[in-house]
């Protein structure tokens, strides 16, 4: 794990999206970037999001539940 202060992190949201902090990339599969517009992004996990890959809070009506850990 890095102790760097400058290194991305990754929150895993219990029901909900996972929360980006720091400086990071965001790439569409062909390579193109996708403009965050700040610093601290939340990504879509449950797939309802009008705006993905960024969250739009529509794991709420959806019902969306996952653990806010990793599982492996």
């Amino acid at each position: 794990m890095s102790d760097r202060s400058d290194a991305a992190k990754v929150v895993v949201y219990e029901n909900g999206p996972l929360i980006v902090r720091g400086e990071v990339e965001i790439v569409g599969q062909d390579g193109t970037p996708v403009e965050a517009g700040r610093k601290t992004i939340a990504l879509c996990r449950c797939g309802r999001s009008a705006v993905k890959p960024f969250c739009d809070g529509s794991h709420k009506a959806g019902r969306f539940r996952a653990p806010g850990h990793c599982t492996r």
